[in-house]
């Protein structure tokens, strides 16, 4: 009898083990919703107040930094207005609040609060549409002379500059690929993009002749900007054929290559 008991009371005690068990796994499960939950909800807790902030805060100016005066202040002016002397946020990097840089003022005070990219004319931005496509030297026939000129004077600056900078030699600051049509220019200038991966800025002449005055030099200096920031090959085709030796020479003293493509 005392065995039987003790044979009951084992059995209700495992019984009630289990009981407890399950019942602390299933508080557990809960604890674990719960926790989820209450991360959601402070999520959506958070995008609540940014949104609420949003549509309580001042809108900002798009402002234009002149010079900086110095290590806080800067000389800067509305996209309208006159001129103002504006501090900087501390969060913002100093060091590129250069003349010419894009930024957002608050509305009251004037400060500068962030950097904006440069202002890119939508003429300009769709240039970069046309894709050079894989293009390698060996498509290019019969330019062997134009392919090791403008190697040597694109291709090694960029890939190997230490090259230049051992030697004391400067680079061209251009090239100018001059020829009539249908000598490979364009051709030589897609595979030059393909090889050192840059981008490929097609500039068609008509597309920046504007009958206002002063357009199409700001669009050209846009261009120019633009190319010269995000690595890019522009390829543009002009008439300047009768006019080129006339130029020659300042494009010497510019530091622009000349490569002649002739006629079959």
């Amino acid at each position: 009898m005392a065995e039987g008991g003790e044979d009951a009371r084992r059995r209700a005690a495992v019984a009630e083990y289990r009981k407890k068990l399950l019942s602390c796994r299933e508080l557990e499960a809960r604890a674990k919703t719960g926790r989820e939950n209450q991360k959601n909800a402070k999520k959506d807790l958070e995008k609540t107040e940014e949104d609420l902030k949003a549509l309580q805060s001042v809108g900002q100016i798009i402002g234009e930094v002149l010079r900086p005066l110095d290590k806080e202040r800067f000389i800067g002016k509305a996209s309208s207005g006159p001129r103002y002397v504006v501090a900087c946020r501390s969060k913002v990097d100093k060091e590129k609040l250069i003349a010419g840089t894009r930024v957002v003022l608050d509305m009251t005070t004037l400060t500068i609060m962030r950097t904006l990219p440069r202002e890119v004319d939508p003429v300009v931005y769709n240039m970069l549409h046309e894709d050079p496509g894989n293009v390698s030297y060996s498509s290019v026939g019969g330019l062997s002379d134009q392919i090791r000129e403008l190697r040597e004077s694109i291709e090694l600056p960029l890939m190997n500059p230490e090259l230049f900078l051992r030697v004391g030699i400067k680079p061209p600051k251009g090239v100018l690929l001059y020829g009539p049509p249908g000598t490979g220019k364009t051709l030589l200038a897609r595979a030059i993009a393909s090889n050192i991966d840059a981008n490929f800025l097609k500039i068609v002449s008509s597309a920046i002749i504007d009958k206002y005055i002063g357009e199409s030099a700001r669009l050209i200096r846009e261009m120019f900007n633009y190319a010269r920031e995000h690595h890019c090959i522009s390829h543009a085709s002009f008439s300047w054929m009768k006019s080129m030796p006339l130029v020659a020479e300042d494009l010497a003293r510019a530091q622009v290559l000349i490569v002649r493509f002739r006629g079959h």
